[in-house]
């Protein structure tokens, strides 16, 4: 009992410390353009934004999808047809300069920064192929980050999403504000399930089906979504799918042990550079 109260008064004086600091970083955040504006103000309402590269206008995109789809290219056929379960095919690109370079975008920062509200940190970047599964498991069930107490993900599409490619799936926060009775039930079923994930059928009698926000999209479609605040989960397919991860934190994030996959040696790392052996930018 002792030892529970403790580690209780701990996690209060923690949360204190973090909010006090989120209040003093207030006053330094970077001004953003009018079009970030809105992508900031869609992710403090639903948790989501979806746009496209072509929207964000940056230089580097270019290069990006270049460098992506080459890789693509040289990632190793697997012959996983006799698997039941087949997990998805992960490469870290971290160490590219196409890659690294559209993941510090000024302007990306400045919104993820003022999204965050504190000094943030770049992990990395994850070339994913997911492929097609008849059941939910792994990151196709329901679940909610755990890196920091506020998580950016950006995915970026790489091919045509559609239903049948299992497009990103995700509940709004307005559905799920914090403290109320949906966010308990769903919490809570996510506590029972020791935070591994529940089915849709676990979902449904709490959100209903129609609420759920469904993000097909062309290639170059980009999805930033705070995955520790917005219970989402990708959907079962029929065919591939290929797409990027990036992961942003605070500097540093509450769990600093679950980021370093994004650059260690956890998947298959592509031509590494040997300078980038710590690839966090911080701001």
């Amino acid at each position: 009992m002792l030892n529970a109260i403790k580690h209780k008064i701990s996690m209060l004086s923690s949360d204190f410390e973090y909010y006090l600091a989120r209040w003093k970083h207030s006053r330094k955040l970077p001004v953003l353009e009018e079009g970030d504006r809105y992508i900031l103000n869609t992710l403090k309402k639903d948790g989501v934004c979806v746009t496209t590269l072509a929207d964000l206008k940056f230089n580097s995109s270019s290069e990006l999808l270049k460098a992506a789809y080459h890789q693509l290219s040289q990632m190793e056929n697997l012959n996983n047809d006799h698997i039941e379960q087949k997990l998805p095919q992960i490469y870290t690109v971290t160490g590219l300069p196409e890659f690294y370079a559209w993941g510090i975008e000024k302007r990306l920062l400045n919104i993820i920064e003022n999204y965050i509200g504190l000094p943030i940190a770049f992990h990395g970047l994850h070339l994913r192929k997911d492929f097609k599964n008849k059941h939910q498991f792994g990151t196709l069930l329901w679940h909610s980050d755990a890196e920091d107490r506020r998580i950016i993900k950006i995915i970026i599409y790489l091919n045509d999403v559609e239903e049948k490619t299992g497009p990103f799936e995700y509940i709004p926060r307005s559905l799920t504000p914090l403290f109320s009775w949906n966010y308990f039930r769903l919490y809570y079923k996510l506590w029972k399930a020791g935070y591994m994930g529940i089915d849709d059928q676990e979902v449904k009698p709490v959100i209903p089906k129609s609420a759920w926000k469904s993000c097909p999209g062309p290639a170059g479609t980009v999805i930033l979504v705070d995955t520790k605040n917005a219970l989402h989960h990708g959907t079962v397919r029929t065919e591939d799918r290929s797409t990027l991860f990036l992961c942003y934190t605070a500097n540093p994030p509450e769990r600093p042990d679950l980021c370093t996959q994004y650059w260690n040696d956890t998947y298959p790392r592509a031509e590494l550079r040997s300078s980038l052996d710590t690839v966090k930018v911080s701001t």
